[in-house]
C-alpha cells in the first residue's frame, strides 16, 4: 500500500489543475507507483499468487490507459513515457 505522500508526488507532474485525480496521466502515474510497490513485494514473496494476480491486473489496466492516451493525446503520451521511464 502506498502512502498519500507517494501518491501526490507521483501524480504532481501530470495534474491539469490542483485537485486533478482522474485525468489519464495521473491515473497512469498512480498505477505505476502501485505496480512498483507491488513488484518490490513480489521479489521477497515469490509464492504470493494472489498479489501476483493483482499485479497483472494493474499492469493490464495501465496498458489499456496508455493505449487510450496514445490514441487521444500523443504529446501527453510521450511525456508520460519519459517521466515514468516506461517502454513503448
Amino acid at each position: 500500500m502506498i502512502s498519500k505522500e507517494v501518491k501526490s508526488t507521483a501524480a504532481e507532474p501530470f495534474r491539469v489543475h490542483k485537485t486533478d485525480t482522474g485525468s489519464t496521466g495521473v491515473q497512469i502515474a498512480l498505477l505505476t507507483a502501485r505496480i512498483n510497490d507491488l513488484s518490490k513485494h513480489m521479489t521477497g514473496n515469490k509464492k504470493d499468487f494472489a498479489s501476483r494476480v493483482g499485479l497483472l491486473k494493474l499492469v493490464g489496466q495501465r496498458r489499456r490507459l496508455l493505449n487510450y492516451l496514445s490514441r487521444s493525446d500523443q504529446k501527453q503520451y510521450q511525456k508520460v513515457l519519459t517521466e515514468l521511464n516506461l517502454r513503448k
